[in-house]
C-alpha cells in the first residue's frame, strides 16, 4: 500500500472531502489528488469515479466548483480528482504556456525530451493512481467510472477507449475529442511526442473510435456558446460514433459556455449516468 500524506480533510454532506499527497513512481515527483469519501463508505467499498480536469486546473478546481459532493453522498460514490500535470519539475519553459507544460499534462505519456521523465499522466492515471486510491480508501476496483472536462474530457474518453474493462462508465463535459485537429492539441502532441503523427493517433479520441476501439456508452454535454468550441469539435465525435456504432448521447446545451457554471449545471445528469452502470 502506497503511503499517502493528508493535506486537509473536511466534513461534507456526511462524508469527508480530502486533499492528499504521495510520492509518484510514474511521475518521479510528489502528486496531489482530491478525494471525497461518502458516508456509505463507512460500511465497506463503494463505486469510484475518477474525474480528470482541464487545462490550467489543479485537483482543487473540480473539488471547489463542481458541486459534486452532495451527489456523491446521495449515490454513495468515492470521487477522485487528480492534478492535471507534474509540478515544479525544473524543466525550462514549463510555465511559459498555459496550454503546455504545467497544468497541461493532456493525460498522455511524453516521449520527447525533456518532458518524458516526468510528464507521464496516462500511466499515472491508469496504472498508479487506482492502486493508491483503492489501497488506502474503500473504493471498489470492480466498479470504476471516469469523466472529465475539456482536456480532461479527452483524457476520460481516450483512457476508457484504450483500457477496455477498466471503467464501467464514461462521460465528458465539453471534451477535446480530436487533438490532431485543433491548435492546442497539435501543439501538445508535437511538444510531448515529437513530429511523428502516427504516434499522435493514440491520443485522438476520434481516431481511436475510427480504428475500431469502443468503450461503455458515452454521455457528453457541450455548451453552444463555448468560447473554445472550434477546438472541441463535437460534430466530429458525433459522426465517428455514428459510423462505428459507438453509443453516444451528445447534448448541445443552449446558451452555456465552458465554465464550471456549465459543468455544475449538468453534474446531476452525469452522476445518474454513472449510477446506472455502477449501481445497477
Amino acid at each position: 500500500m502506497t503511503a499517502i500524506e493528508t493535506v486537509s480533510e473536511n466534513r461534507c454532506f456526511g462524508g469527508v472531502q480530502g486533499i492528499y499527497r504521495h510520492q509518484s513512481e510514474e511521475i518521479g515527483l510528489p502528486m496531489r489528488f482530491a478525494l471525497y469519501r461518502p458516508p456509505q463508505a463507512e460500511n465497506g467499498p463503494v463505486p469510484v469515479l475518477y474525474y480528470l480536469s482541464g487545462l490550467t486546473c489543479t485537483e482543487e478546481n473540480f473539488t471547489i466548483k463542481a458541486g459534486a459532493q452532495r451527489l456523491a453522498a446521495e449515490y454513495g460514490f468515492v470521487v477522485v480528482a487528480p492534478d492535471t500535470s507534474p509540478r515544479e519539475t525544473g524543466i525550462p519553459g514549463e510555465d511559459d504556456d498555459w496550454a503546455f507544460g504545467t497544468g497541461a499534462g493532456f493525460y498522455l505519456d511524453a516521449t520527447a525530451e525533456p518532458w518524458s521523465r516526468h510528464y507521464r499522466m496516462e500511466s499515472y492515471v491508469v496504472k498508479e493512481l487506482p492502486g493508491v486510491v483503492e489501497g488506502n480508501f474503500p473504493a471498489d476496483s470492480a466498479r470504476r467510472g471516469v469523466f472529465g472536462h475539456s482536456m480532461g474530457g479527452h483524457g476520460a474518453l481516450s483512457l476508457a477507449l484504450k483500457n477496455p474493462g477498466m471503467f464501467r462508465s464514461v462521460s465528458a463535459f465539453a471534451p477535446m475529442v480530436s487533438l490532431m485537429n485543433c491548435e492546442p492539441g497539435v501543439n501538445a502532441l508535437k511538444g510531448y511526442l515529437g513530429e511523428d503523427q502516427e504516434t499522435w493517433r493514440r491520443y485522438d479520441c476520434c481516431e481511436l473510435i475510427a480504428s475500431g476501439l469502443t468503450c461503455p456508452p458515452i454521455l457528453a454535454d457541450q455548451g453552444t456558446v463555448d468560447e473554445f468550441l472550434p477546438n472541441l469539435l463535437p460534430d466530429r465525435l458525433e459522426a465517428v460514433c455514428a459510423e462505428k456504432g459507438q453509443p453516444l448521447t451528445l447534448n448541445m446545451r443552449e446558451g452555456y459556455d465552458h465554465s464550471y457554471w456549465f459543468v455544475q449545471s449538468f453534474m446531476a445528469d452525469h452522476f445518474a449516468h454513472h449510477a446506472a452502470a455502477l449501481n445497477p
